[in-house]
């Protein structure tokens, strides 16, 4: 039975990939889930498999080198599959330190405690050892030209705080492949949608707000674009690189689902309309009238559009979900558990939300 070690496992993409490789594998594989769980870690994301005999819940910290090798010492871990970051641009504006501790110094502790445990020789390793790094679109930087593509071979350029401690996480694991020929691959994704995302993100936060009738913030002339994955294609690709990628390689993982921030508003208001049953006073309150324009984000990059010609090419890769799908998939599953979107969106997440976008 091959054993993985994935992080951040409680988060939203994290979750979702637990599930998918669950109902993939079943029982030919067993999961160990690292989390610290922050605010976006939630075990309630993953109540359906808890009690499973092939999954493991440790709460630890990435940065935590004794923790993170005492997994390694206990456990034959096949597959490391790193998720474990601060993620939203917003919160590594306000406070920069956490990301370049989380997503720097946990992925250099992920990297040291994997390398110890795998190498046999002056880099060689056991066999059949992977560890996968999960990153973003955001480290490429901003495209201004319709029909540019993000590409593996582009130029990193990261404007945010977030974004540079991504891109400094990749070089590391760039250069333990380069130097000790350390088994990895990196994946670089566009924006992620769907089930389990916490409501800080773009699509949860206007599903939320619209069916309470609050403002829907809009950050400058809504006109930045950004390509857009439901969440379970991006499993199945980062399954489909453990399995089939070629070692030491980069792939990115695109939605080929690009659209403006303020077409993706005008979307759901449109979609929870045509979905909301007659007679669900939510109904009345969803309207294009809560769209608000708030302060541009600082260093807001224009455009991201990835090119996932390489994992289609490579390993047959391709999206399967349409955005108009898989929008409805998520709005469908955001009303099958509002209770989750209650207990997220209480207590710390209504002051920093007030702060966020007053």
């Amino acid at each position: 039975m091959r054993t993985y070690l994935v992080t951040g496992g409680a988060g939203f993409i994290g979750s979702n990939y637990i599930h998918y490789m669950f109902k993939k594998y079943d029982n030919e594989i067993r999961i160990i889930n690292v989390d610290v769980l922050t605010y976006a870690g939630n075990l309630e994301n993953l109540k359906d498999v808890e009690n499973r005999d092939n999954y493991t819940f440790v709460r630890a910290d990435i940065c935590d080198a004794e923790a993170i090798n005492k997994i390694f010492a206990e456990n034959d871990i096949d597959r490391v599959v790193h998720f474990a970051a601060e993620s939203h641009v917003d919160r590594s504006i306000k406070n920069p330190d956490v990301f370049v501790k989380t997503n720097v110094l946990g992925t250099l502790v992920m990297l040291n405690a994997a390398k110890n445990a795998w190498e046999i020789g002056d880099n060689v390793y056991k066999e059949d050892k992977k560890f996968l790094h999960v990153s973003t679109d955001e480290v490429y930087g901003s495209l201004e030209e319709e029909g540019e593509y993000f590409y593996e071979t582009t130029p990193y350029d990261p404007h945010s705080p977030y974004s540079a401690s991504k891109a400094s996480s990749d070089f590391l694991v760039k250069s333990y492949m380069d130097t000790y020929k350390f088994p990895a691959n990196i994946t670089n994704c566009s924006n992620n949608y769907g089930p389990y995302q916490f409501p800080e993100k773009l699509i949860p936060l206007i599903i939320n707000n619209a069916l309470q009738g609050k403002r829907l913030p809009v950050y400058g002339d809504g006109k930045n674009v950004r390509d857009w994955l439901y969440v379970e294609d991006h499993a199945k690709g980062i399954d489909m690189v453990q399995e089939k990628g070629r070692l030491f390689e980069t792939y990115n993982i695109g939605g080929h689902n690009e659209k403006q921030n303020i077409e993706i508003i005008e979307i759901i208001i449109d979609t929870l309309q045509e979905m909301l049953p007659d007679g669900d006073p939510r109904k009345e309150l969803v309207s294009r009238d809560l769209i608000t324009y708030v302060a541009d984000r600082k260093g807001h990059d224009r455009r991201y559009a990835i090119a996932p010609d390489k994992i289609k090419a490579e390993i047959g890769w391709v999206p399967d979900t349409c955005f108009a799908e898989g929008i409805k998939l998520t709005i469908a599953w955001f009303f099958e558990h509002e209770d989750w979107m209650k207990n997220v969106t209480s207590g710390d997440y209504q002051k920093y939300y007030q702060e966020m976008y007053k």
